[in-house]
């Protein structure tokens, strides 16, 4: 019996070198960057990821991806990981804007950087994280609410089909689409739900509010183009015309959507482009040469509408 305590041991630190051995690659000169994706079922998650990868690739920076698939309490979990992985810096697309404190706290007590891309979390940049990476979401619903008050002369029934629940961008879409159509006394929202980001389910909420309001819809307002296409096929099934008795806008800017403006049934929409991969690379190299990293680096996006549709849809994702 007395040998098989030294076998113990020697097999207790070969398994703790074992977990151990993703945490050297900081020390031997490897720079790694996480990712923490919050989901990857639709094109502008993927769009995205792939800028990111393909970003890295390019720069000779090892990136390892974690996917969230839609669960808040799943990306603090991920985050963790990505701790224990010693990673270099995170890269963290927040699901929601509260909930990630204990991933945010995490890396902190790490002193593992974070820069959050896409949606913003809560917490103060230059303490909880290092930057905010995106569009400004208000003015993309100001946008999108200018464009629906020019084509629709200022008088409009909306139904808004809205996002995740508790997702910065989702109030912030709402906000700015409010503050646009409030200098409009024709526009009203007649019925807001949450189609959450998907083509399912905004074609499930817009089949009832086509059922239970019918003709009183003249325009909707979608926070994304995959709920905006969703919406499409609902109000057709209902006997609706896209395009003709409803006028839709959105916001995104992927192919289908742009593909169904060239169709005439999506009025516009406001770009929100994913392809963050050379911005986050960028501001990742300037924190690393210890340059003044602003609190948000906001993107510049366009309109697409039936005037320049056809021009960019082959750069669309």
């Amino acid at each position: 019996m007395a040998r098989t305590v030294p076998r113990a041991r020697r097999a207790l630190a070969l398994a703790l070198v074992a977990s151990l051995g993703g945490c050297t690659r900081k020390d031997a000169g490897r720079f790694v960057v996480g990712f923490s994706q919050m989901e990857s079922d639709n094109p502008w998650r993927i769009a995205q990821t792939a800028s990111l990868k393909s970003e890295a690739q390019k720069r000779g920076v090892e990136l390892v991806v974690t996917d969230a698939q839609g669960q808040t309490a799943k990306q603090v979990s991920d985050v963790e990981d990505l701790i224990a992985r010693r990673v270099n810096i995170i890269l963290l697309a927040p699901r929601e804007f509260e909930g990630l404190a204990p991933a945010l706290q995490a890396a902190k007590q790490a002193s593992i950087p974070v820069i959050l891309v896409d949606r913003e979390a809560a917490g103060t940049p230059g303490e909880d994280y290092v930057t905010f990476l995106g569009s400004n979401f208000i003015e993309q619903g100001r946008r999108a609410a200018d464009w629906l008050a020019k084509a629709t002369n200022g008088k409009a029934n909306i139904v808004e089909l809205s996002g995740t629940p508790g997702a910065s961008v989702a109030a912030d879409r709402a906000k700015g689409f409010r503050e646009g159509i409030a200098k409009y006394p024709g526009m009203k929202v007649i019925a807001s739900q949450t189609g959450n980001f998907t083509r399912a389910q905004g074609e499930k909420v817009m089949q009832n509010l086509a059922q239970s309001l019918g003709p009183q819809i003249t325009a909707v307002y979608a926070h994304n183009d995959e709920m905006a296409l969703g919406a499409i096929q609902a109000l057709k099934s209902a006997g609706r015309k896209p395009g003709q008795d409803v006028t839709i806008v959105s916001v995104d800017g992927q192919r289908a959507a742009l593909e169904a403006i060239q169709a005439g049934e999506l009025g516009a929409t406001v770009e929100s482009n994913p392809r963050f991969g050379p911005l986050a690379f960028e501001t990742i190299e300037k924190y690393r040469a210890k340059q003044q990293i602003p609190p948000k680096i906001l993107l510049t996006d366009r309109l697409f509408e039936k005037s320049n549709a056809a021009q960019f849809v082959g750069e669309a994702y």
